[in-house]
This record gives C-alpha cells, structure tokens and sequence, in this order.
C-alpha cells in the first residue's frame, strides 16, 4: 500500500486523461461543467422568456380578435367559458394536468418546461386585461391573423432556446417512444382537444385553420434564424 503522501487526491492519480499532467483536484471537472452549464442556462434564458411572452401574446391577440383559435386555445377558452375562470389560467391548469402525464411515460422536463405552462399562460390574462374585441372586422382579421405570426416568432426563440420542450409535445414524444407515430399522436390529441373544446363552448373559425395550416410553416422559417448557436461555434467564429 502506498504512504499518504498529504497532498490532495488529484484527477489525474484517478486515470482522467488529459487531467493527468495537469493534476487538477477532483472535483475539477464536476465545477467546469457546472459553470459551463450556467453560462449556457444565462445565454438561452431571455430567448426562452421573450419566447414564451411572445406565444402569450400571440393566444391573446387571437382571443381578442373572436375569430377561432388553435385547437388547444379552443379547449382551453371552452372550459373557461364553463367554469368561469381566465383562459390563461386554464391553460396553466391544462399545462399541469398534461405534464402530470410525463411520469407515467418517463419524460423528464426541462426549464423550460415548467416556464412554458406558467409564463404562457399568464401573459395571456394580463393581456386580456387591456386587449378586448375591436368593431371593426378588418382590425379583427388582422389581429387574428397577427396571433400565428407572433406564437410561431416566440416558438423559435422558445424552442431555439433548448432548455425543454412545451409539456404538450412531450406527451407526443413520450407516445412516439411506445411505437406510435408522432404526426398520429400529434393529429390524435389535438383533433381531441379541438372537439372537446368546441362542445363545452370554444371558438371555432377562420382563427381556427389559420393557426393549423400556418403554425407549421411559419415556425420552420423562424426557427433556424432564431435558434441559439452552438458555443462551440460561437468560440471558433
């Protein structure tokens, strides 16, 4: 057995590589990558609040604008129209009840996650606090069709951000890990939730199809031009 010499244990007496002829102490490893992961949490935090503030904003002008919503919103306006309270803070309730279905499939939430079915949901009702239905149905249009652009700008800062996915798309995932298509989840839930909503009172409209057919594409243009870079890119530049 080797004599204690009474220096401290290194990473490098432990067999770490490249640690060896440095002879840093353990530990060493475990503090850079904790820095490095506040750095990251630092630079992908405000696109993921602007993000999620942006969506908010997006559901609310939609609302406002009393011509259809996605079918999620659809759902979440027709158990508010039931039960009295806020749409936004249904869809935080909403946003609870769905994560709650991460445990059964094991899918673990980020950041992010939590943020999303908070922050979303509040921006809404502050919104619609001071955003009501204008007369004219010109203004109307406009809004309604505002609602797409501005949700699909903050799902690329959101979803660019990388720090979780909404608590709806992991159920998607989740289903998609049990041999089930994601395009056959995603048609599934949301048509489910489209329904329901539809008969406890949501709005169905134009509001409707043009976030279904115009969310996909807008975020695909948005996306890649929004996406937080790589640090290791950003170093080599």
């Amino acid at each position: 057995m080797a004599a204690h010499t009474g220096w401290p244990v290194t990473e490098a007496s432990a067999g770490s590589g490249p640690f060896e002829a440095a002879g840093r102490p353990v530990g060493h490893r475990t503090t850079m990558r904790a820095n490095h992961a506040g750095v990251e949490l630092r630079r992908r935090l405000p696109r993921l609040l602007v993000g999620l503030v942006l969506c908010g904003l997006g559901i609310a002008s939609m609302v406002a604008a009393d011509l259809g919503l996605g079918p999620w919103d659809v759902l979440h306006q027709g158990l508010s129209r039931r039960s009295g309270i806020p749409i936004g803070t249904t869809a935080i309730l909403v946003g609870l009840v769905v994560l709650g279905l991460w445990f059964p499939l094991r899918e673990r939430p980020g950041v992010g996650t939590v943020l999303n079915v908070i922050i979303v949901g509040a921006v809404i009702d502050l919104t619609l606090l001071v955003l009501v239905t204008p007369a004219a149905l010109w203004l109307r249009w406009v809004m309604m069709l505002a609602g797409p652009v501005l949700f699909a700008i903050g799902s690329g800062f959101y979803i660019g951000a990388g720090l979780g996915p909404g608590p709806r798309d992991g159920v998607m995932t989740g289903l998609a890990r049990r041999g089930i298509p994601v395009g056959v989840a995603r048609a599934a839930i949301e048509l489910t939730a489209l329904l329901v909503g539809w008969l406890l009172g949501g709005t169905v409209g134009a509001g409707t199809l043009a976030f279904a057919f115009g969310i996909g594409p807008l975020v695909h243009v948005f996306l890649p031009r929004l996406s937080v870079p790589d640090a290791a890119a950003t170093d080599g530049a």
